[in-house]
Formats: C-alpha cells, structure tokens, sequence
C-alpha cells in the first residue's frame, strides 16, 4: 500500500513540476510580446529573433554543461535515459522505512523546469540592450550566460555549493531565495546593466543639455498582452518552486503562493499608477505595465510566509520602487528601453531583503551578503565577457543601421512591412 501511495505521489509531483515548468516556458512568449511592443517597429523582427534564440541556446548550453555546474556534476543524461538514481534511491527508502511524503519526482522534470528559469534570465538582458546591439554578439553572450555565469551562482544559492571554498550562503549566512528574485531577475538584471554600460544609450535619447527624450514603444496592446502572459507564467515559476503538490500540507503551501503571488503583482500595478498620477499628472501605462512585474519579482523570494496583507504590500513597494529607479536610471543616462535592469534588478534586491520581514528562518545580513555575492559574480563576469566581445567582433550596429532599424542590418526583413513608405 505504502508503495502504491508513493508511486501516485511520484506521479502527481512530477506531473506538477512539468506543467509549472510550462507556464514558465510561456513566460517567453510573454518576455517576447513586452518587449516587441516597447521598442521601435523598426526593431521588432530583431527583438522577436532575439528571444526565440536565446531560449533555443538555453536549454542546449543548460543540457549539456550548465545543469552538471549548478548541481554539482548531476547525471542529467543518464537521469533522462532512465537510469534515474532519484527514482531507485526513492523507492528503497519506501521499501526500508517507509513512505514519508517527501518531494520525488524524475530529474528530467527537475531539469526542464530549471532549463526554464534559465532562459527567464537571459530573457532579461535581452530587453535592457534592445535597438543597438548586434544580434551575435548577444547570442555569444547568451552561450556563456547561460552555460557558465548563471550556473555558477546558481551552484552557490540553490546548488548548497561553497563560494569559492569561503562561504556558504545557506549554512553560513542562512541566505533564502525561494523562487529566484535574486538568482534569476537580480543576475539578469546585472548581467544586462554590464551590457548596458559598455554599449552606451540610443542615438537621441539624451540631449547634449542633459535633456532626456522619450522614444515610445512601437505597440503598447502588444507590451500590455505580454505582461499578462508573464502574470501567468509567474504561478508556475513561484507555484512550482513548492517543487511538490501530492499530500495536503504541499497543496495549501501552493494554495498560498499563487494567492499571494497575485496579491503582489495587484498591489506592484496600483502603486504604480499612484506614483504616476502624483508625479506625470497622468496614467502611464508603461509604468502600470512594470509595476505589475516589479510587484511579482518583489514576492518571488519570499511567496509563503507573508500573509495576503502582506504580500500585497511588499508588491506595492515594489511598484514604487520601479518607477523612482526608472526616473533615476535615465537621469543617470542608463538607456534601458523596457525598464528590466529596474525591474528585475532594483525591485529584486528589495524582494531579497524584504524576505525577514515574513520568514524568522533569515536575516537582513544573510540576504545582503546573498544578493552581494550574485551582484558581484555576475556582473563581474558579465563585464568582463561583453569586453572581449566587444574587443573581438564589437557590440554596437552602426550609427546608419540604428537609424534605420535593425531589423533590416540583423535580420533582413521588417516586422510590418506595409507601414514602410517606398
């Protein structure tokens, strides 16, 4: 009997980790609408090119050298073979002692829904450096983003593996990220303001007075579908981070998190359009649009303790938090034409450190030192690889190519071609 109950938990869980692991595969889908509807129609084909291709490089360079780096040389293809040592590891512990209701499922369930987080970050950079970078270059940086960079701190975090033999975040510094506010939108996020820095702002975004000139997205029904699909890809991303569905306790844990994981996002979008009204005099949709996403990457470190409440304020924070980092960031004169480096980066570090707010289990030390430790790697080694690219075969399309458009320079045909005066 205990057999069989343990062969249905195995069943339901794994079952429920691939369709959480789907959500966050739509999650691209979404990435790709948002940013197609907030850059130039002249740069559409080439933002679209873009995100099919970096998610396509993910699950390779994931596959094949990533996922060994971030679970310490797990066996990922013998895993999907079928010679699941998981699965056999399981099943004699039901047979010694007992089913217990731990969380088992195939680890080729484990991978894809990790492969897909993966490209979530990538998805990332891929916004920050829209209308200017040539597409090699950013698909170069995405075989070593996501083959290396992302493995690595994802090792030092969810991975239980030291940092360089000095620390371990979990057990030294009781460092939390549940589902990825700092591993996945804060190491995008830096990954792409490395990118941003060296590429330099579009051509006529700043004035030589110091002037800042807003160069509004080409289709704002497209940016706004996009933030809904990644609304709903966020259930699976923050739901599947329960990693089981199969007793009671896990099912009201998932309950919970898709609860407040809505919470937040309705809480980012409301404070968003307060701050708008009170500082533009109007409602922007741009900024309603990032309050909703800055209030899901706010709840995704910590998505279980907080109450409702809770989780709606911490959203709300974040939708205000996205809108001052998006003002400050262009004062800065730091081009980021869809607002990810605010989004997933700042709104991130707040969610990191807003998790002991709600989960006595850490501290404000213990995230600090997390977050500094995913910063510093990744845009360390984020720097340091967009240089040689830079070095090598350059970053930047020319001055007349940006001017027309890249979808032309890049990709050699137009995303509305019958808008095109002849």
């Amino acid at each position: 009997m205990e057999n069989q109950i343990f062969q249905l938990q195995y069943a339901i869980d794994t079952f429920y980790f691939l369709v959480c692991g789907a959500l966050v595969m739509w999650m691209a889908a979404g990435f790709s609408m948002l940013e197609a509807g907030l850059v130039r129609s002249k740069n559409t084909t080439e933002i679209l090119t873009k995100n099919i291709l970096l998610y396509a490089v993910a699950c390779i360079m994931y596959m094949v050298y990533g996922y060994q780096i971030m679970y310490d040389g797990g066996a990922l293809l013998a895993g999907i073979a079928g010679d699941d040592s998981l699965v056999a590891d399981a099943l004699a512990l039901s047979a010694e002692e007992g089913f217990e209701g731990g969380a088992v499922y195939s680890s080729a369930s484990d991978f894809f829904f990790q492969v897909v987080f993966v490209a979530t970050a990538m998805s990332i950079v891929s916004g920050a450096v829209a209308e200017r970078m040539k597409l090699w270059a950013f698909l170069l940086f995405a075989v070593v983003m996501t083959g290396v960079i992302y493995p690595v701190e994802g090792a030092w975090t969810w991975g239980g593996q030291s940092v360089f033999g000095l620390y371990s975040l979990a057990d030294d510094f009781g460092f939390s990220d549940f589902a990825g506010s700092g591993i996945v939108h804060m190491a995008g996020a830096a990954a792409a303001l490395a990118g941003v820095l060296l590429l330099g702002a579009r051509k006529g975004k700043y004035g030589k007075q110091g002037q800042i000139n807003a160069i509004p997205g080409a289709n704002l029904p497209l940016a706004t579908l996009g933030t809904f699909i990644l609304w709903m890809g966020w259930f699976g991303f923050n739901g599947g981070s329960v990693l089981k569905l199969g007793d009671i306790a896990s099912a009201n844990a998932v309950a919970v998190v898709f609860v407040n994981t809505n919470a937040a996002a309705a809480g980012g979008v409301i404070a968003a359009l307060l701050i708008a009204r009170i500082m533009f005099g109007r409602a922007d949709l741009t900024m309603i649009l990032n309050g909703a996403l800055a209030g899901l990457v706010a709840i995704t470190a910590e998505p279980l303790t907080p109450s409702v409440l809770a989780a709606t304020s911490i959203g709300a924070i974040g939708g205000v938090i996205v809108v001052y980092s998006i003002i400050m960031l262009d004062k800065l004169k730091i081009d980021d034409p869809v607002g990810a480096i605010s989004v997933h980066g700042v709104v991130g570090l707040w969610g990191l450190l807003a998790v002991p707010l709600t989960n006595e289990g850490t501290t404000f030390l213990g995230q600090f030192v997390g977050a500094l430790t995913i910063f510093a790697w990744v845009f360390g080694a984020s720097l340091l690889v967009w240089f040689v690219i830079k070095l090598v075969m350059g970053i930047r399309v020319s001055e007349e190519e940006e001017y027309a458009g890249v979808d032309i320079s890049e990709c050699g045909v137009e995303a509305y071609p019958e808008f095109t005066s002849k």
